[in-house]
């Protein structure tokens, strides 16, 4: 049975799910890793949840404040055998859940355009394409995610 834990970045099994992101991250961005790579750093989240499946970590997601009233979901991750079986779905409902906790009323997100099953994912869980925001308003290959709570 899937469960979900809160806990912080420093939180071992969440290191090592980034690590593997990271890696596939790093091919599929190409010259371009480490711009994005710069703004994917753990010590600016402050709330992660990981998935555990028979006690082993299958899946990750945070957020970190982006403005008064909205929180970016960041570092989303799902090991490839537990893909396609809604368990990402039930990590960013998870952060979604916390952010409202918390007193946010929006999520926003970037990724990139080579993620294509990241680009199918969210749209189906009712984020909407907005303006590159920040450091990714110039960057051609990224995507801008917007969800109202």
């Amino acid at each position: 049975m899937l469960q979900l834990t809160r806990t912080e970045p420093n939180n071992p099994d969440f290191i090592n799910l980034i690590k593997q992101l990271d890696a596939y991250l790093a091919i599929t961005d190409g010259e371009e890793h480490a711009f994005y790579n710069q703004y994917n750093k753990t010590d600016q989240l402050a709330h992660v949840i990981v998935a555990y499946e028979n006690q082993e970590p299958v899946s990750c997601g945070a957020m970190k404040e982006f403005d008064a009233d909205a929180v970016e979901i960041k570092r989303m991750y799902t090991i490839p055998s537990y893909r396609g079986i809604g368990v990402a779905g039930k990590v960013l409902k998870g952060l979604e859940s916390w952010a409202q906790e918390l007193g946010y009323q929006r999520c926003v997100l970037e990724t990139g355009k080579r993620q294509t099953e990241a680009l199918a994912f969210y749209p189906r869980r009712g984020y909407k394409i907005i303006p590159n925001y920040g450091q990714y308003a110039l960057m051609q290959n990224s995507v801008c995610f917007e969800k109202v709570l």
